[in-house]
């Protein structure tokens, strides 16, 4: 007797999205409505996963239309189809739909049951979460979570979306029925290369950055040179959209529309939702001050502290539409939302955790060093490895290479407890070094406006306690045709007139440490060097690729956040270029600092460390490395971090790969390895410090690498950067003054510093239009969305229910909450004294999760804001 038919029901879970969108799309909306009520909406194809034995072609496709049987209040909507399933058809490999709608839907999931098991499902539909209710366990599960456009949208033709089983194959181990589904994903991904992106597409491509100038509106202030694809402009390469080149510059692309994104990179709902009001409220903390201010001067300073206080503790009231001009037009619904909910005092600006420990911190040596090892820019300091300090410019140009900070200075300010040969043997002599990397800068940083900027050094000795004393700073401008090199050494001191040299110098310092902040630590090593990884990921490696699965939660909402950036914050004009010292050279001097810095080996956590002098190889030691200052906040805990992903992805890794074989026969890996090495970072393509993919090992370490940058990295630079710098006195954006010293003296600059040296310290710092526009932007950046998925979180748990992937996840979410308790108990220890004591804040950067908002710890999966 023949084999009889199996009946099968797919079960469709779609987000339907319209929000506040509803009336554009009411037309089409009533359209599929229709097309709802005669189920010819939705149209799925089951795929066998083997090809005819006789003919050895596929299968024929097991087609139904879904008709809808429910929906809730969330805009879950359940759909289903039947099919019968022959005998001999096979293990189902992948399900193809077409959204018969008119418009895009947001497709959860597909999950395939027994007839039996779907009996009475339109009773179990009505969950909150559109999940199956008590609907038994299905056949085949199938993840969708991505964004489907209705065929009509299609010109090409791609009207099917394949969506393959939840279980990964490595390229030459997908079952035969699959491998053209396989090979022609990819191609739809990879596209063309030519024409104009369009929101609805899904085309990883590449391009430079040739976007962030605009000079076809003002080609004397806002063009900018094009980074990447030069030796002298080296950069990683960004998502291609496609757009018209400028008129005025045909290198430059014109900024004629949003920055495209490929669709399934945009924010959710929640997402879009919190950004935009959290933005609203960002850009209205700044506006208000902003229009005051700009009513009489835009680069008007805070008369007193006790203003800039103010700004903490009274409210503001709401501006009127009118006065935020350009908002005018794009927030004034949103206005009346803010009016009616939080009220008169919503623009009041959270108090930063470092004032509400200590309102004076910002003022003392000691915390100025302590932030260095524990603070948000903790990937600068360095070792000092020899004395004199030396410059590698070229001295015919710059100056003297051999630094001014003499060794009777230094030993002076140690107290005499030992020599600077003797400190620099034993490893006490640390530095932030901002001498080469800003001097061939500093002249054309000065030709602009209420702005200037100087080379720095800035030398502290490791003291017995742990702890970092700040002896030195250094500041240098470099001879021009008009005026000598001028540099000179400053110190602490009970004099009063070099008392207060001193607290300029400190913030002329920091205003660079800011600079190098945000440009590279935060930008560059996270947001922009990542981009390539994701574009490589999506154009080379398959979704049933393991390897694709593992990295895919690391690669959220990267290249939608870094897009945004590039419209409001890096471009020409940008809040960068507004807020920071460099102005219009902020992103030439990030392409710099990737020239000079970047190597792909050194972005991983030891090897940093290593190569800072703030760590030596040891493999007796814990994470194999023992670090040159032990109380050292963000390594000590980084560390910990760092194993617990490696010994995940180590499991992962053994788990796909057995043997170097198996890594050098997938094609599809080695093509991601070569795309982000010759396209993605091309303009390093034959640096060093590109590892081989040639052992489980190596590739191991490589994934660890990638995911540490895009994750703990990232909150590392990321999630402080309100509680430190939201008090824009610990760390201003920009300096705006010389040193009233500098040579020649300015006598009228001088003698008003003598008179009022508070005043003159004031103006150095950021106007107020600078200081509360930057001061919400960090507000912005350092807050956790309600939808945040946090490194190691049972909600990213892996798409398969491989055993062996899943204890090892299991283990990683074990730790991670291990490690932050060990955090916790780190902060409590009075003996680790750059962390815990009388006014200090803890450091719970390395603390994995967090609740949405500003709250200083957290590590979400991804670059996400």
């Amino acid at each position: 007797m023949a084999a009889a038919s199996v009946r099968v029901t797919a079960v469709a879970t779609i987000k339907v999205t319209v929000g506040g969108f509803l009336n554009s799309l009411r037309p089409s909306r009533a359209i599929d409505d229709v097309k709802d009520l005669i189920g010819r909406s939705l149209y799925l194809e089951l795929v066998s996963s083997q090809l005819d034995a006789k003919t050895g072609q596929e299968k024929p496709r097991l087609q139904s239309y879904a008709h809808k049987v429910a929906d809730n209040d969330a805009g879950v909507v359940t759909y289903e189809a039947d099919f019968d399933v022959p005998p001999g058809f096979g293990e189902v490999g992948a399900v193809l739909v077409t959204n018969e709608h008119h418009t895009e839907m947001f497709l959860e999931d597909v999950n395939l049951y027994s007839s039996s098991a779907s009996a009475g499902s339109n009773s179990d539909s009505d969950s909150d979460d559109g999940d199956d209710g008590a609907r038994a366990a299905p056949l085949l599960a199938i993840r969708c979570k991505s964004w489907v456009a209705p065929k009509s949208a299609d010109a090409k033709g791609n009207r099917k979306r394949v969506f393959f089983a939840n279980k990964p194959y490595l390229p030459g181990q997908t079952p035969a029925g699959l491998r053209s589904y396989r090979n022609k994903d990819l191609e739809q991904k990879r596209g063309d290369g030519r024409g104009e992106r369009k929101s609805t597409d899904r085309i990883y491509d590449y391009d430079t950055y040739n976007d962030l100038g605009d000079p076809d509106s003002d080609a004397g202030k806002k063009a900018r040179p094009v980074l990447g694809g030069s030796a002298q402009f080296p950069y990683p390469r960004r998502c291609r959209t496609g757009r018209p080149m400028s008129a005025t510059d045909p290198k430059t692309e014109t900024r004629s529309s949003d920055n495209y994104v490929p669709r399934d990179e945009a924010f959710s709902e929640v997402k879009n939702l919190q950004f935009s009001v959290t933005t609203l409220r960002s850009v209205l903390h700044a506006a208000v001050p902003a229009v005051q201010s700009t009513l009489t001067d835009p680069n008007r300073g805070f008369p007193s502290f006790f203003v800039i206080d103010k700004l903490f503790e009274d409210g503001v009231e709401l501006p009127k539409a009118e006065q935020l001009g350009f908002l005018h037009s794009v927030v004034p619904r949103l206005l009346q939302i803010l009016r009616d909910g939080p009220g008169d005092h919503v623009l009041l600006f959270d108090t930063p955790a470092n004032v509400q420990k200590d309102k004076f911190a910002w003022l003392r040596d000691e915390e100025f060093a302590r932030e260095t090892l524990a603070g948000m820019n903790p990937y600068a300091i360095e070792l000092v490895t020899e004395f004199p300090l030396k410059s590698k410019l070229d001295p015919a140009v710059y100056g003297p290479a051999e630094s001014a900070i003499t060794a009777e200075v230094l030993e002076r300010q140690m107290g005499r407890v030992m020599t600077v040969a003797e400190a620099v043997s034993q490893k006490r002599l640390f530095m932030l070094d901002y001498h080469d990397l800003f001097l061939p800068y500093v002249h054309k940083i000065r030709a602009q406006a209420n702005t200037t900027m100087y080379g720095s050094r800035t030398v502290f000795f490791l003291c017995d306690d742990g702890t970092l004393r700040l002896l030195a700073i250094e500041l240098t401008r470099p001879a021009s045709p008009t005026l000598p090199q001028w540099r000179r050494v400053f110190t602490s001191s009970t004099d009063t007139t070099e008392s207060w040299l001193w607290r300029m110098a400190k913030s002329h310092v920091r205003a660079h440490d800011s600079g190098h902040h945000e440009l590279v630590s935060h930008w560059l090593r996270t947001h922009c060097a990542v981009e390539p990884y994701i574009i490589a990921a999506n154009r080379q490696l398959s979704e049933m690729h393991p390897v694709y699965q593992l990295l895919h939660p690391h690669f959220r909402y990267t290249m939608r956040i870094n897009a945004l950036a590039r419209s409001a914050l890096i471009n020409a004009g940008g809040i960068i270029e507004l807020s920071f010292s460099p102005q219009r050279y902020a992103m030439e001097l990030s392409s710099v600092a990737y020239d000079k810095l970047w190597r792909f080996d050194t972005e991983a956590l030891p090897a940093d460390l290593v190569r800072r002098g703030m760590a030596v190889e040891d493999p007796n030691a814990e994470h194999g490395v023992r670090l040159t200052v032990p109380d050292y906040p963000f390594a000590n805990d980084g560390l910990l971090v760092w194993d617990a992903i490696k010994g995940w992805v180590t499991a992962y890794v053994a788990r796909f790969y057995p043997d170097a074989g198996t890594i050098a026969g997938d094609a599809e890996l080695q093509a991601f390895w070569t795309d982000v090495r010759t396209v993605g970072h091309g303009d390093k393509k034959d640096a060093p410090g590109w590892p081989a993919l040639d052992s489980p090992a190596s590739l191991a370490h490589t994934l660890t690498t990638i995911i540490w940058v895009a994750s703990a990295h990232h909150a590392a630079v990321n999630f402080g950067q309100y509680d430190f710098a939201g008090y824009f006195p610990n760390r201003p954006s920009i300096a705006r003054t010389n040193m009233p010293v500098e040579e020649p003296v300015d006598a009228a600059a001088l003698a008003a510093f003598l008179d009022n040296p508070d005043q003159a310290l004031r103006e150095c710092f950021p106007s107020q239009v600078q200081a509360t526009l930057v001061m919400a932007v960090l507000d912005l950046l350092s807050t956790h969305s309600p939808d945040e998925e946090y490194l190691g979180g049972m909600e990213t748990a892996p798409w398969n229910d491989d055993a062996t992937v899943q204890a090892a996840y299991g283990k990683f979410n074990a730790r991670l909450k291990e490690i932050e308790g060990i955090i916790d108990g780190r902060n409590k220890d009075p003996s680790l004294k750059n962390r815990c004591g009388a006014g200090i804040v803890p450091y719970q950067l390395m603390k994995p999760f967090s609740q949405p908002g500003v709250t200083g710890m957290g590590i979400p999966n991804s670059t996400s804001i």
